[in-house]
């Protein structure tokens, strides 16, 4: 390490310059990135919603479907309306009732389930909008901003194809505001744990490299999800500022020791940081790369995207940073104030004459935050939360009140099926609680047909790849327990006469997402708390420490995912499995911060209430500097987002920073004076420490 710290010392102007250079590609990479906004999409292909949206586009062309409510519009301009909307790139067909019947007659010749489907009691007519391509690709997002643009002003989208196309917007506006807060606050943090008044913008520089680099090298994945775009930049810098801190500290420290020779002072630093952090950054990457075990592939892609960051964090800290350090060394060095964030002198004899009474409340209080965490409740109604100034939120609101089409299901059965058999299919559908609606082909065979009606067309829609589609509307909102019961009784009746037949639409779809993330959700958490386990077992060679780190880390995710419960706060769905991992990931650094400090104070001959004392004092400043930063970065983004998913998201992570600073400062240390007997035994080269009787003041612990 001590030929490259001299070698990134002896060439940081030529590896600044490459530095910059790769900033450019990087750009690239991140302007080519495509975004997906469909969370949807990342369910397993071999669940029954995803075959049935495979079928439902390969042969019917509904992967990608929204629906356009026409207010106070006559029929002849409703036809030129959707022509309009056919000629536009990406847009593959749009059905209206001139599809089945001329204009000309009148609508009531139309049988009355597609009447009832088309037409709505207070003036207003829906059309069916198919697309060419997925429902969040750029060439759809291009294609629902276009037919905005020619529909009339009392025209609405509903459809996740519209919602895609309205987060897409309200992002690409809101991003960055977000990021311009988080910066500012950060920066703010620094200024208070700072002494330098210029080396927070020197930080916030070296920083950018990582960031960018992160970005664009998100190219090697075709594409990321809109959560990851959103939350990536402000946890990286969240995270990785840590790293940046310390090599900061560690190099003025060496300037002390090496007068003069700032050259020496950087390449000591380097080397002396490299070990430091990326030992921490370890715990960090585990976190992040535990997410990659959940079954819904969202979890992947925030694993996959921030562990990368994480690494290239570790990497342009120890490269780049030193550059710009010594380039603005006089600029840093010049202009000083009094650091607000200062060591708490009276803390550490307050914490150690009081551990008994922390210990009981952590103990206390241990099971019933459990019992809080596991009972939070969640919701999964994408549309449900999101702001209802989006227009597609509008028309998903108007599709409910006046077409009964809260939800869509797409019923899939084999065409070997009878017709006789399909019929009576939907007659079982229609006496399904919550069903408002049954479209299918063999709804209009037989008497009682106009002779103007053209079933043709309408088996041409309902009748293709050798299946038969039944669109089954429903008055019941997605992942509901109504809509649950509901999908299980038509489950129960298409299976009477196909053993094939599958479901599709939205409401599947969030349905199959409630059963995969309950799962996952069980499985990232013990394999965040495995991974995690065991490097700390290999960074202190003991069993007891990493029982006592991750049970502190597991106290602060339990206080944080539990206060939802007493409020009476629901959190979104993805909440409840990421941020308890990104947590223990994130912070569990600074658990080992602490401990590796009481080793050392131990090894100097320390009594153990002494060392803990001066682990307190010394690493206090750290610890409160990281987590308020990390609480910076998350809390701008949670008073400025509009999506109650990001703003969530964001709340909880600001909010568990904080909380686990608190734990790893007071609980952390009275577990490590309550269980030190355990530790000695259990951890191989741990120094013995003798505990003296009696209150210690804050004079002793040096």
């Amino acid at each position: 390490m001590e030929k490259l710290s001299r070698f990134i010392v002896k060439f940081r102007n030529q590896i600044l310059i490459l530095a910059i250079i790769l900033l450019i590609p990087s750009i690239f990479g991140y302007l080519n990135t495509r975004v997906n906004y469909d969370l949807l999409s990342y369910l397993p292909s071999d669940v029954e919603s995803m075959q049935a949206q495979k079928i439902l586009g390969d042969d019917f062309d509904l992967a990608s479907v929204d629906e356009l409510v026409v207010n106070g519009m006559k029929d002849r301009d409703v036809v030129k309306l959707k022509n309009e909307i056919k000629k536009i790139d990406g847009v593959k067909k749009v059905y209206w009732r001139d599809d089945v019947l001329d204009i000309t007659i009148p609508k009531e010749a139309i049988p009355d389930s597609l009447q009832k489907m088309l037409y709505s009691d207070k003036g207003s007519t829906m059309m069916i909008i198919t697309f060419d391509e997925g429902t969040s690709s750029t060439r759809t997002m291009n294609a629902i901003a276009n037919i905005k643009k020619v529909a009339d002003k009392d025209c609405f989208l509903g459809g996740m194809s519209a919602m895609s196309e309205d987060i897409k917007e309200d992002l690409d506006h809101s991003m960055p505001i977000y990021s311009a807060v988080a910066v500012v606050l950060v920066l703010c943090v620094l200024w208070l744990g700072l002494e330098s008044n210029f080396a927070p913008f020197v930080l916030m520089l070296g920083i950018a490299f990582p960031i960018v680099y992160n970005f664009g090298t998100n190219i090697i994945f075709g594409e990321i999800s809109y959560i990851t775009k959103a939350l990536a930049m402000v946890l990286q810098l969240a995270v990785t500022m840590d790293y940046s801190i310390f090599l900061l500290h560690r190099y003025q420290e060496e300037k002390l020791r090496h007068p003069g020779d700032n050259e020496e002072a950087m390449s000591k630093a380097i080397q002396a940081t490299f070990v430091s952090i990326s030992s921490s950054s370890i715990t960090t990457i585990a976190g992040f790369m535990a997410l990659c075990a959940m079954r819904l592939t969202l979890g992947r892609d925030i694993g996959l995207v921030m562990a990368k960051g994480v690494i290239l964090g570790v990497i342009s800290t120890i490269v780049v940073l030193p550059s710009l350090l010594m380039i603005f060394d006089k600029q840093i060095e010049k202009k000083k104030h009094k650091v607000l964030i200062r060591p708490m002198v009276k803390l550490p004899a307050w914490i150690i004459n009081h551990h008994k009474a922390i210990l009981a409340v952590f103990f206390l209080s241990f099971a019933p935050m459990v019992y809080a965490q596991a009972h939070t409740q969640s919701y999964y109604d994408l549309v449900a939360n999101m702001p209802q100034s989006f227009k597609s939120v509008i028309g998903t609101n108007q599709l409910k009140k006046d077409f009964d089409m809260t939800t869509t299901h797409f019923v899939l059965v084999d065409d070997s099926v009878k017709t006789r058999d399909v019929q009576k299919i939907c007659k079982q559908i229609k006496k399904v609680d919550g069903v408002t609606n049954v479209l299918a082909y063999e709804e209009f065979v037989g008497p009682g047909v106009p002779s103007s009606f053209e079933p043709q067309a309408v088996k041409d829609i309902l009748n293709n790849g050798g299946k038969r589609l039944l669109i089954v509307n429903s008055d019941y909102r997605p992942a509901t327990s109504k809509q649950t019961k509901q999908l299980n009784a038509i489950d129960t009746i298409i299976h009477k006469y196909d053993k094939k037949a599958v479901i599709g639409g939205e409401g599947k779809l969030e349905d199959d997402l409630i059963n995969i993330t309950n799962i996952d959700f069980q499985m990232v958490n013990i394999v965040s708390i495995i991974l995690i386990f065991v490097i700390i077992v290999f960074t202190f060679k003991s069993f007891a420490l990493p029982i006592i780190l991750v049970a502190t880390i597991e106290y602060a995710i339990n206080i944080n995912m539990g206060i939802p419960y007493f409020t009476g706060t629901v959190l979104p769905f993805i909440a409840g499995i990421v941020i308890g991992t990104i947590q223990l990931g994130a912070t569990v650094d600074y658990a080992i911060l602490m401990t590796s400090r009481f080793r050392e104070e131990l090894s100097k001959g320390k009594h153990v209430k002494h060392a803990i004392g001066s682990s307190i004092k010394h690493t206090c400043t750290s610890i409160l500097t990281s987590g308020l930063s990390f609480f910076a970065a998350c809390i701008g983004v949670s008073i400025f987002a509009k999506m109650d998913l990001l703003r969530s998201m964001c709340l909880l992570l600001a909010r568990g920073a904080l909380i686990s600073v608190v734990c790893i400062l007071f609980v952390l240390p009275s577990l490590l004076l309550l269980c030190h007997k355990f530790i000695e035994k259990t951890t191989k080269g741990w120094p013995v420490g003798q505990v003296e009787e009696g209150r210690i003041s804050s004079e002793d612990e040096e």
